[in-house]
């Protein structure tokens, strides 16, 4: 999970067989910040996408200027593959919610588990899941719960929907009925 801008694109084989006609895009990368995945590699200075769309290839501006969050896989040889699975925003697109639980809100849900709901019924099977809703609400993945939202642990073990944001700016004084 990085924040990048993108220098440059070049179209390079898949695999060194000279029968793979597959090709890749491969992205020059400058690397802004890594919030995930710094303990296998350091600094990220290219990622692969498969050239197709049709093979979930991702098309990304290369002109140095749009931020972007990307995420992916590390392969086996090191290289790092971005496909239209992967979350891949623009940074500017992104709440203040999603850029401050990157820091660490986001890693407080790493024992949870995301349930996509989408269509009723749906519900959760253990206490460490959070039912993700946005499909079925708004019938697109990202919208107010994931722009908003984190799954995360709480101290008991389980797993519920935090909104993130500032905090109070007063003390709430918690009144129950006589």
């Amino acid at each position: 999970v990085i924040r990048a801008k993108i220098s440059s694109e070049k179209v390079v084989p898949a695999s060194d067989d000279p029968l793979d006609t597959h090709k890749m895009i491969r992205y020059e990368i400058k690397q802004i910040k890594m919030f995930k995945g710094f303990e296998k590699l350091k600094d990220v200075q290219y990622v692969y996408t498969p050239f197709d769309s049709s093979l979930c290839g991702v098309k990304l501006e290369a002109n140095n200027k749009k931020q972007y969050l990307l995420t992916g896989q590390i392969l086996s040889d090191g290289k790092v593959l971005i496909h239209l699975c992967n979350y891949i925003e623009p940074w500017d697109d992104l709440s203040l919610s999603q850029k401050k639980s990157l820091n660490q809100r986001y890693q407080m849900g790493c024992g949870c588990k995301i349930t996509t709901c989408y269509m009723v019924p749906c519900s959760i099977t253990s206490p460490n899941e959070c039912l993700w809703t946005d499909w079925l609400i708004e019938r697109k993945l990202y919208g107010h719960q994931a722009k908003h939202y984190a799954c995360i642990k709480r101290s008991d073990g389980t797993c519920s929907w935090y909104r993130g944001g500032p905090p109070p700016e007063k003390e709430f004084i918690d009144i129950s009925e006589p």
